[in-house]
C-alpha cells in the first residue's frame, strides 16, 4: 500500500514509518522542511508556504495523522497548552483540505487520539464504548481532535481514532522520563501509587495502527493500549526491577504538583482503559503485559 504519515518522523510516527517498510509498503512522510527521497520513503512538504501536498498524494491507499506538539515537551503554561491544542487542531484541518482536494481519496484515515479522553478514576474501566468523558485540558484536545477529524467521513474516508495510551520506548515517551529516578537509585512510588496507568509497547502502537488500516470494519475509537494496565506502584517496582535498581524513595503528590504544575496530572492521574475494539478483531499483541515489555526496551 502507500500509506501517507503527518508526524512520522516523531516518536511513534518513526517506528510505524519502520514497520511499513519492513511490510513492504510505500511510505509518504508530511513535513514542513525540503528532503530528498529515500529507500520506500518519499518526503511531501506541508504546512509552509506555497506547499501542495495533495499533488504528491494522489493514489494513496492510507493518511494516519499523527502531527502535534508532544504533551512531554515543557510545563503545561499557558502558552503550552495552546501549543500543544493548536498543533493538533491545525494539522487535521489541513489533513482534511488535502483529503477533499484529492480527486481520489484513500480508503481510510487513522487519526491520532488519547485515553485522556476518558475522566480519571482510580476504580472504573474505560472501554471504547464508554461516553463519560473528562473535562480537564487533555480530555478536551482530544474531543475537539476526534471531532474535527471525524469530518473526513463526509468524503467517504473511513475514519478511525486511535486513542494512544502512555507508550513505552527506551529513548522518547514517557519511559526515560519515569526510568531516570531509579537510574540514579532514587526511584519509589509516584503520588499514592493507585492511578492507572495505561500503557503499550511502541511497537504494538504501531502494529495497531497498522492494523486498524487492514481492517476495513474498523472505524471510530480505539484504544491503542495494553491489554493489562497496571497501577503506578507496580508500574515503578517493575522499572526498578528491569533496571536491576531498588523501588524505595516515595516521590510525594506535593512535590511534584510543585515541580510540574498542571502536566503533573499525566503521572497522579490515570485511566484504565482496555483494547476491547482491537482484540475483538483479533488483534495479537506482542508485549501484553509490562515485565516482557520492559524486557524488550531494556534488553
Amino acid at each position: 500500500m502507500k500509506i501517507a504519515i503527518t508526524g512520522g518522523t516523531g516518536f511513534l510516527g518513526s517506528v510505524l514509518t519502520e514497520l511499513l517498510q519492513e511490510k513492504g509498503h510505500e511510505v509518504f512522510i508530511l513535513t514542513r522542511s525540503d528532503k530528498p527521497k529515500e529507500s520506500g520513503i518519499t518526503y511531501v512538504r506541508w504546512l509552509s508556504e506555497g506547499a501542495r501536498p495533495e499533488a504528491q498524494l494522489e493514489g494513496i491507499d492510507a493518511l494516519v495523522n499523527l502531527a502535534g506538539t508532544s504533551i512531554n515537551e515543557g510545563l503545561w503554561t499557558d502558552k503550552q497548552k495552546k501549543k500543544i491544542y493548536e498543533s493538533r487542531v491545525s494539522a487535521t484541518k489541513e489533513v482534511l483540505r488535502i483529503l477533499s482536494a484529492l480527486e481520489q481519496k484513500p480508503e481510510v484515515l487513522v487519526n491520532a487520539s488519547a485515553v485522556g479522553i476518558y475522566p480519571a478514576s482510580e476504580h472504573k474501566t474505560y472501554t471504547e464504548a464508554d461516553r463519560e468523558y473528562g473535562n480537564d485540558f487533555l480530555a478536551e484536545t482530544v474531543l475537539a481532535w476526534e471531532g474535527l477529524a471525524e469530518q473526513a467521513q463526509i468524503d467517504g474516508v473511513r475514519t478511525s481514532y486511535a486513542r494512544l495510551g502512555i507508550l513505552l520506548g527506551k529513548e522518547q515517551g514517557a519511559l526515560p522520563l519515569m526510568a531516570l529516578p531509579y537510574k540514579l537509585f532514587a526511584g519509589g512510588t509516584v503520588g499514592t501509587g493507585r492511578q492507572w496507568l495505561s500503557w503499550i509497547h511502541v511497537r504494538d502502537a504501531a502494529r495497531a495502527i497498522l492494523f486498524a488500516i487492514e481492517q476495513k470494519e474498523l472505524t471510530g475509537p480505539f484504544n491503542v493500549t495494553a491489554p493489562n494496565p497496571q497501577r503506578m506502584k507496580t508500574v515503578g517496582k517493575e522499572i526498578g526491577r528491569a533496571l536491576g535498581r531498588p523501588h524505595w524513595i516515595p516521590a510525594p503528590s506535593f512535590a511534584l504538583k510543585a515541580a510540574l504544575g498542571d502536566k503533573s496530572r499525566l503521572v497522579l492521574e490515570g485511566q484504565r482503559a482496555l483494547p476491547t475494539v482491537l482484540l475483538d478483531h483479533g488483534f495479537k499483541f506482542e508485549f501484553p503485559n509490562l515485565p516482557e515489555a520492559l524486557a524488550d526496551i531494556y534488553k
